[in-house]
């Protein structure tokens, strides 16, 4: 079973976060909707303290979502997703269109995408998980192959000291061997559309969401709409999580009319 967290009291919203991340990552977002909806932080398969798998799939990702609903007695919810925890979202919606309330998704489309990660994989494994005593020390490692400080605070959140030694808590073997899936848009099913309340969010200076991804959008996702956030590349959650929790409360609002 999944690892997550609840917090606070009203309708299911469900959160899941991007590859190499963790339910902490959108904690800013559901710290204030907590206010108004049964805030649920997963930890996705691969990611956290959640279980590893054989092969990944965002079908199996979904299907695990699914069982976190089931465990809790959910029937429905709505769902967020940013990243690579934004297709498992639109792989849901997909999948059992009747158990997603309303899909907001954080800056990603539904398409193949071209690889864009080969400095982190690279990062990562320079890091030498066995002689290193510290994460300054990974990170010194880590820069050599990438320069964004941020992104490699971000990842470093993933690294912990255990009794056995020091590990990432990602899943990254199997990441990196299945990479070419995680690229991959959502599986449609006999021609399945999700026509539920949808909002894809922005961010205006990221390439993720382009204007050639509208057809795939509009195909699968006939109700969707759009928003997008100034100032705000791939992490815009992060970036402007006010603005960005004020999206979703007023699309979710919208969506239960």
């Amino acid at each position: 079973m999944l690892n997550f967290e609840q917090s606070g009291h009203g309708p299911a919203l469900i959160l899941l976060h991007g590859l190499f991340g963790s339910l902490d990552n959108l904690k800013m977002i559901s710290r204030p909707l907590s206010d108004y909806f049964s805030t649920i932080n997963i930890d996705l398969p691969d990611h956290g303290l959640s279980p590893q798998s054989e092969f990944f799939s965002y079908q199996a990702y979904s299907d695990a979502v699914f069982a976190v609903m089931d465990q809790l007695q959910l029937q429905s919810a709505h769902i967020l997703g940013h990243s690579m925890g934004g297709k498992v979202a639109m792989q849901m919606a997909l999948t059992h269109p009747a158990r997603v309330d309303s899909l907001t998704i954080g800056d990603i489309a539904p398409v193949n995408y071209a690889p864009r990660h080969d400095n982190v994989f690279a990062a990562l494994n320079a890091v030498p998980l066995d002689t290193i005593t510290s994460r300054s020390e990974a990170d010194a490692y880590m820069a050599k192959n990438l320069d964004d400080a941020g992104t490699r605070q971000f990842l470093l959140k993933s690294l912990e000291q255990t009794e056995q030694g020091w590990r990432w808590r990602f899943n990254l073997p199997l990441l990196q061997r299945d990479y070419g899936d995680i690229l991959r848009a959502p599986m449609q099913q006999m021609g399945n559309q999700y026509t539920g309340p949808t909002l894809f969010i922005k961010g205006a200076d990221s390439d993720y969401i382009q204007a050639a991804h509208r057809n795939a959008i509009e195909q699968l996702f006939p109700a969707a709409k759009a928003r997008i956030m100034a100032g705000c590349g791939h992490w815009l959650h992060a970036q402007k999580p006010a603005e960005f929790s004020r999206f979703v409360r007023q699309h979710i609002d919208a969506s239960m009319g």
